[in-house]
This record gives structure tokens, sequence and C-alpha cells, in this order.
């Protein structure tokens, strides 16, 4: 990522930050975007709202749109579905490309990878009924985690402690997602490690190990609550942190990342294992949100980290510009 006080804020063009969207979190995406825009716009950047929901993606080109600062969250903005659409429009874009967005999203997707890789992620199971979800307690024990494959900010999610809480866990990621997937639950610390860059360039900020309420950190607890910790420094024994780091790198390079995102893990409280969650390819920018809070510790800023992240912004094909004019 260019050093921000190289980044002329003229050259960047006309800036459209994407917003809102279809997706469950179009709330939260509401938030990160308003921030960015202010953001950008107090760097010097031209930056303009855009929601796609209410908007035809190709007035981006009629506008004459240089590049796009992804703020969109969940489908339809994290998936690789409008990563697809300005590879079509020849308009770079913030955060990965088209591919590591899509299997970034789909959870199932994630884990096959990393797990080929070598990487620690929990078992799991995909299920497709409620008996399948009781079939999949069985083997993978209590507590048990039910979720949306393709789904984000733990909506959908419960943390399942008996069996006869299968069918209502497996009812409610089934209305978000037609996969459901089951996963191990490890019990211990929870962290997460922002990574910045692309390739060989590519570093992890500081970790972050949160500590929620009755250690639930739900959507509430994520985005509108202030009873949720954030430690940065983490605070975890001694050469932890450096292993996650490395770690998040690992997975990020491995799902082919760019820009920037965010890998999830926990901390097997006994073992002292860390275990890849998932990793977001757009993450939240709102005033609880983790990457900023990160990146702050480092001595980098939000207007900062917006401008660098907007600088990285790329194609797929780097030949999309020209061919799409």
């Amino acid at each position: 990522m260019k050093e921000m006080g190289r980044i002329d804020a003229a050259s960047l063009g006309k800036v459209a930050v994407l917003l809102g969207g279809r997706s469950a979190e179009r709330e939260v995406s509401l938030m990160s975007g308003q921030g960015v825009l202010a953001a950008l716009r107090s760097k010097g950047v031209d930056a303009h709202p855009f929601d796609p929901a209410e908007r035809p993606m190709d007035d981006l080109r009629r506008e004459g749109f240089a590049r796009c600062f992804i703020a969109l969250h969940g489908r339809y903005g994290e998936d690789g579905t409008v990563q697809g659409a300005l590879e079509l429009l020849g308009i770079p874009y913030t955060g990965p490309g088209v591919m590591a967005s899509s299997v970034a999203m789909d959870k199932l997707m994630t884990k096959r990878i990393w797990l080929a890789e070598g990487l620690p992620t929990p078992a799991w199971r995909q299920v497709r009924s409620p008996a399948e979800t009781r079939a999949a307690f069985e083997v993978l024990g209590s507590p048990m985690i039910v979720k949306p494959v393709r789904e984000g900010s733990t909506i959908g999610l419960t943390k399942v402690t008996s069996a006869d809480q299968c069918e209502a866990a497996y009812a409610l990621a089934a209305g978000q997602d037609p996969m459901v997937m089951c996963e191990q639950f490890i019990a211990g610390d929870e962290v997460t490690c922002p990574v910045l860059g692309t390739g060989a360039d590519a570093r992890a900020l500081p970790v972050i190990r949160i500590v929620a309420p009755d250690g639930n950190y739900d959507y509430q607890n994520k985005y509108f609550t202030d009873d949720t910790q954030y430690l940065v420094p983490c605070g975890l024994p001694e050469g932890e942190e450096a292993a996650i780091q490395a770690l998040a790198l690992a997975a990020y390079r491995a799902l082919d990342c760019r820009g920037w995102a965010r890998a999830d893990v926990m901390i097997d409280a006994v073992s002292r294992k860390p275990w890849l969650l998932e990793i977001n390819t757009s993450p939240g920018m709102t005033g609880h949100s983790l990457v900023p809070m990160s990146a702050r510790a480092t001595g980098l800023s939000y207007e900062d980290l917006c401008l660098g992240v907007l600088a990285a912004a790329s194609l797929d094909n780097t030949e999309g510009a020209q061919a799409a004019v």
C-alpha cells in the first residue's frame, strides 16, 4: 500500500463510495459508507455516495467515476457479484477480486481451501435439514455453531447446547441462506487480525482481542452497544500475537486476497491453538469496526486508512479499463 504522504487525492479522480446495497447488512453498510465518504472528502478526494440498491451500476460509467470504494457488506457486495460488474465496467475497486471475494463469502469453500493448504479451521458439517443438524450435533459435540454459509455479521447464527435446539437453529440459518453449516465451537479467546496489501507486500496489523458480554459477540454487541471490550494491544501470552498474524497472512494469501481483509480467529483456551473461522473481504468501517481500530494502534488514522485502501484499488483484468472505454 502506498505511503499516505505520497498519495495525491486529485489523481484518484471521481470516486464512488458504494454503500447500502440489498443484503441483510444494509444498515451497517450505510454506516460504513458514510464514514468512508466523510474520511475521503476530508483528504480532498472527489467522493460521492452510490447505493446499488437504488441505482443501476452502469450509472458509474455514464457519470465518469474513475474508481470505487466498496463499503458494501454481505451478499451483492462482498461475494464477487459487484466486483464482477465493476470488472465489466472497467472501473478499479477496493479489496479482493471476483474469485477471492466469492470464495471468502462462502464459508464452506473457504474452509476447504484452508484445509487443503494445511491451515487450522474447526471441524464442520454441511446440513440440509433439522435431522442432519441433529446428526452433526452428535458428531461435533456441545456447544455447536449453526450458521448460514453465505452471510456475515453473525446474522442467522445460533450457539446450540442441546439437541432440542437444532430444529430452530437450522430454521433460523436456512431463513438467511439455503446452504447451512454446523461448526465445532472453540472455547477461548476471540481475536481478529486485519491484513493490508497484496502478495509479498501484504502485512498483518495488530491483533485485537474481543471480550463480549457473556462471550456473546452477536450483531447487537458488534454494532450497537458499548459493552464489548476491544483490547489493543491484545495482551495475549508472548509469541501468540505474532503467530496469529502469520496465520492471518497465510489465510489471506491462500484465498489470493488483495487490498485488505480481516481474519477472525478463535484460540483454544486449553491448548492455545489458533483456529481460523472466516475472512472478511469488505471489512466494516463503522465507529465500532475493528480494522480502523487496529490501524490506529500503528499510528494510521481512519482517514489515511481509507485513502490508502482507495489508492490500492485495482482490477483482476488489468486491461479492463481500456476494454470498457
